[in-house]
């Protein structure tokens, strides 16, 4: 029996009343009342020495609570890296609380300051005299490694933070000496700074004995079990970490921050409350950066258009520090270096650099999207140079479905999909036997005309363990713990189908509890693609749980077997008959004891899951300015199985917005000479609004996944993974045709775009 809430159906979400008349409770609004306010003191020098020389005059600034600098926080530890790489040794650099004596790059923290106002915190900030005796500086991954290169830290040779490998280097080397036809590309995937709508922030609390900490997250468990533990030295039950409304986090609020642990011993110092906010400028000086990788890929191609094997060389910015995952984000890109194609052999090499800049981690596909971009320009770049049509190349070399599972030449494991079935459908819907026609009406209209395909496989799916304890309440609704925190994915509607799938209840009558590590006992977060994926597996499990121990009950009540039983609108009945007990009596009842009413279930899982899918974009440029308009944009997806249609789409369109930002405009921009941020802020970091936003056609042609209970594959990420090269792929096609441009780098600006075509001008083919 389909229920009417349950898995499928196209629910519209139940948290965006509340969020749409006002009543979202962000870390903003959050608070005791009049709590002091914290400002942080950054360095407005990429690389230098520094000592402050007036503290104990602007100690006695009125309205001053606090003013915290290294030496007074002697105790913390540094933020740890967690993420790094199995069998790669690799020397993590101490990145401090607060900075001692030598900043590494613009923002770099170097103070704390508390007041009664902001404004009181903000000139005690200004106040302070610094000296400040800037050293070289470099900026840019591949300046970086050269020799002779400026430092960031004194004990690593030519900046190299570490190195990897992966798959075979001799057998590829020998492929390629017998290839018919080797094609190179080398592609820039830019810096981009994620830009959430609510920024950061914290209130901390200290009453005598332990901390509370009200911070906007990705996962409270993660923020205590870091900031409580690695840094502060505390027993989990010293600290509680609560987490309001997330207006978006993309990953990057998924790690600790320094703000954290300082708003938590000033809150301990001077006993009252402490708030700190991050305002836009901040976010961009302190929070972790995305993607930042130079690479070359080399692809051996025979005779027949066929993909013989791939070599890539990819450098990767970490940035000053190593920040929370960072050396983890592009080891995931290497492991998908040859996508959704049939590539029998593959040599990757990773290094990656230390520069004067922000830390690089996680952001919204974590370098997944960085692999398929990679990979998917350089087969455009193959079907240009050997004048092959590039969806007739990307059929000929897909994995067929006959050969799933499909082991990579990285190691990983396809278990399922059709990806040529994607391609066909999503050509099938942007009617790709129509684009010369369209392409000639363009052209009469002085437009050049583009069609770029993206075909991609991401792993993901696999963050875990989570656990969902589930509760039978008097009222008769049932109310959800879990550790994975919705930041607008809209988690308590999701749960909630899961539940009634199998105890029919309305999602009114369903609360999801999520944030707070009081009430829940453990939770790994919301990353990679894995709230229903993992959490939703322990959601339905425990609901099973539930309904199986409610029949029970109800077996009593009604004088029936429990396999005569049925649950139908919230009740439970005998089938076929008229007899039947509500939740609510079914609660009160004499056996329903606690245990009776709470099931609690855990699901890890180890291999991920593989969505995949196709992109299709068609785009016209004027010449004469180098303005790119998407025409038409088509998704066709394979997720597995999808839970609901709408939440599904609305994450498939954002996600290919972020692409498309960062294929047309975003781009985070540093001053070579001076290590200067010049777009630190949104006047100067070009952001997409929503009439860059194309009528998106999306449809789903699922393949259950077959290493996961519902089937399902994670999608949160995939929209921002097949957008980026689809939407370059249409530009340069649009400029391969006119001018023969075979290649110019994100953001393809207007800019960027007139001046390849007014070179290619400049420079006719004979």
């Amino acid at each position: 029996m389909t229920m009417k809430f349950g898995f499928g159906q196209p629910l519209r979400r139940k948290e965006d009343d509340p969020l749409l008349r006002g009543a979202g409770r962000y870390i903003a609004d959050v608070g005791p009342e009049k709590p002091l306010h914290a400002v942080v003191v950054r360095s407005p020098h990429a690389h230098a020495r520094f000592r402050i020389i007036n503290l104990a005059r602007v100690r006695e600034m009125p309205g001053l609570r606090l003013v915290l600098t290294a030496s007074d926080i002697s105790t913390l530890g540094p933020l740890p890296t967690p993420g790094v790489l199995p069998d790669v040794d690799i020397k993590v650099p101490n990145y401090p609380i607060l900075v001692e004596d030598i900043v590494r790059h613009v923002g770099d923290a170097v103070a704390f300051v508390v007041a009664e106002s902001v404004d009181a915190a903000k000139d005690a900030a200004e106040a302070l005299e610094i000296d400040w005796q800037t050293l070289p500086h470099v900026i840019g991954a591949v300046a970086a490694l050269k020799p002779g290169a400026a430092k960031v830290w004194d004990d690593r040779p030519e900046n190299l933070a570490f190195e990897t490998k992966a798959g075979d280097a001799q057998a590829t080397k020998e492929v390629f000496a017998r290839a018919a036809h080797i094609v190179e590309l080398t592609i820039v995937n830019q810096r981009l700074v994620t830009n959430y709508l609510d920024t950061r922030g914290v209130v901390a609390e200290y009453d005598g004995e332990r901390y509370s900490l009200t911070l906007s997250s990705q996962g409270s468990h993660i923020i205590r079990n870091i900031i409580g533990g690695a840094v502060m030295n505390l027993p989990p039950d010293k600290m509680r970490v609560v987490t309001p409304d997330v207006g978006g986090g993309f990953g990057t609020k998924l790690f600790p921050y320094r703000e954290y642990a300082l708003a938590a011993v000033a809150a301990e110092r001077v006993r009252h409350p402490v708030k700190w906010i991050c305002d836009r400028t901040e976010h961009f000086l302190g929070d972790s950066h995305g993607r930042d990788n130079i690479s070359t890929a080399r692809l051996a191609v025979d005779d027949k258009g066929r993909f013989l094997a791939v070599e890539l060389d990819i450098i990767a910015d970490m940035g000053a520090y190593l920040s929370c995952y960072a050396p983890y984000i592009p080891w995931l890109g290497l492991g998908m270096a040859t996508g959704p194609y049939d590539i029998p052999v593959a040599y990757a090499r990773l290094r990656a650099a230390y520069t004067n800049t922000v830390p690089v981690d996680a952001y919204r596909g974590a370098g997944r999207p960085e692999a398929s971009y990679l990979i998917e320009r350089v087969v455009d770049a193959v079907a240009h140079d050997l004048n092959i049509a590039p969806d007739v190349l990307r059929r000929k070399n897909l994995i067929k479905p006959k050969a799933l599972p499909y082991k990579t030449p990285t190691g990983k494991v396809y278990d399922s999909g059709d990806f040529a079935g994607t391609l066909g459908r999503a050509q099938e819907l942007i009617e790709w036997d129509g684009f010369n026609k369209r392409a000639m009406q363009s052209k009469r209209a002085g437009r050049l005309r583009g069609i770029g395909i993206a075909t991609y496989v991401e792993a993901c799916g696999n963050n875990g363990p989570e656990t969902a304890n589930l509760t039978l309440d008097p009222d008769g609704g049932v109310t959800l713990l879990i550790g994975s925190q919705s930041t607008g994915q809209g988690h308590a509607t999701s749960y909630a189908q899961l539940i009634a799938e199998r105890l029919d209840l309305p999602p009114e009558r369903v609360r999801v509890i999520q944030g707070d590590t009081d009430r829940i006992k453990s939770g790994a977060g919301t990353g990679g693609s894995s709230s229903i994926p993992v959490g939703g597996v322990s959601v339905d499990r425990a609901t099973k749980k539930l309904a199986e121990q409610i029949k029970q009950i109800a077996a009593d009540a009604l004088e029936a077997a429990t396999g005569d039983l049925e649950i139908v609108d919230g009740s439970v009945r005998i089938a076929g008959t008229d007899r039947v007990i509500s939740f609510v009596d079914l609660a009160a009842h004499p056996m329903a004891s606690t245990d009776k009413l709470r099931a609690e279930e855990e699901f890890s899982v180890e291999p991920p899951t593989y969505p995949n899918g196709t992109h299709i974009a068609e785009v016209e440029v004027d010449p004469d300015t180098g303005a790119t308009h998407i025409m038409r944009y088509v998704v066709v997806d394979d997720f597995g199985a999808t839970l609901n249609p709408l939440l599904l789409e609305g994450q498939v369109h954002g996600g290919a917005v972020q692409g498309i930002g960062q294929a047309l405009m975003e781009d985070t921009v540093y001053d070579s000479s001076t290590g200067q941020l010049l777009s630190a802020s949104l006047m100067d970091y070009a952001m997409p609004r929503a009439h860059h936003a194309p009528d998106f056609v999306f449809e789903t042609r699922n393949v259950p996944c077959k290493t996961n209970p519902l089937g399902v594959k994670g999608a949160g990420e995939a929209g921002a993974i097949g957008s980026c090269p689809a939407i370059m792929n249409a530009i340069i096609d649009a400029l391969w045709r006119s001018h023969r441009v075979r290649h110019i780098d994100m953001p393809a600006t207007p800019r960027r775009i007139w001046e390849a075509i007014n070179t290619a001008q400049k420079s006719p083919i004979c």
